[in-house]
C-alpha cells in the first residue's frame, strides 16, 4: 500500500474513533441523567409511603374533614401512577409533565390538610404527626435536591446532543432530547406560610 493509501487508512481510523467517542459520550450522559432520575424516584415512593400513614394517623381527629382526606388519597394515587410512567421513560416531555402536574396536584392537596391541622390542637401535639410531618417535610427536601442533579444531568446531555458534530450522531442513533422535571410548586405555594405543629 503506498504513501496517499495509508493516509486514507489512517483518516478513516481517525473518523471512526471520533465517531465512536461522541456516541459513547451521548451513551454516558443519557445513562447519567436516568440514573439522577432513579434517585427522585426513590424519594418520591418514600414519600408516597408516608402520606397513607399520614392521613391514617389524622382520621380519627378529622372525622368532619373526610373530603380533605380522600383528596390528598386521590392525588397520592395520580401521583403514584404518573411517578411509574416517569421511571418507565426518564427524560420524556409527556412523562415529565404528567409526573409535574401531579406532583403539583398532590403538593396542593397536601398543603390543604396541613392547612387543616390547624382547627386540631389535639392533632398539633400528637407525637405520630409530629414525626410523619417531620420525615415528609425531609423528604421534600431530598426531592429538591435529586430534582435539581436530575435537570442537571439533564442539561448536560442535551447541550451535547445539540452540539455540532455530536447533532449528527444524535439524529443518526435516535438520542431524543430530555425533558426537564419542573418544580412542583406553584407560585402561590412558595409564598404560603409553612405549617409548624411545634
Amino acid at each position: 500500500m503506498g504513501t496517499g493509501g495509508w493516509i486514507v487508512l489512517a483518516v478513516i481510523v481517525a473518523v471512526a474513533i471520533w465517531a465512536v467517542m461522541i456516541y459513547n459520550g451521548l451513551v454516558t450522559l443519557r445513562n447519567r441523567f436516568k440514573n439522577a432520575f432513579s434517585q427522585i424516584d426513590v424519594q418520591l415512593k418514600r414519600r408516597y409511603d408516608l402520606i397513607p400513614n399520614l392521613v391514617e394517623t389524622v382520621k380519627g381527629y378529622m372525622a368532619h374533614e373526610r373530603g380533605t382526606l380522600e383528596a390528598v388519597i386521590k392525588a397520592r394515587g395520580a401521583a403514584v401512577s404518573a411517578a411509574q410512567a416517569a421511571a418507565a421513560a426518564p427524560g420524556d416531555p409527556s412523562a415529565m409533565r404528567g409526573l409535574a402536574q401531579a406532583e403539583g396536584a398532590l403538593g396542593g392537596a397536601l398543603g390543604r390538610l396541613l392547612a387543616v391541622f390547624e382547627q386540631y390542637p389535639d392533632l398539633k401535639a400528637n407525637q405520630n404527626v409530629l414525626s410523619l410531618q417531620e420525615e415528609l417535610t425531609s423528604t421534600e427536601n431530598k426531592v429538591a435536591f435529586a430534582r435539581q442533579a436530575f435537570n442537571d444531568a439533564v442539561m448536560e446531555y442535551n447541550t451535547k446532543r445539540e452540539s455540532f458534530p455530536d447533532t449528527i450522531f444524535a439524529g443518526l442513533f435516535r438520542f431524543d432530547g430530555a425533558e426537564l422535571l419542573q418544580s412542583t410548586e406553584s407560585a402561590e405555594e412558595r409564598k404560603a406560610p409553612k405549617v409548624s405543629f411545634t
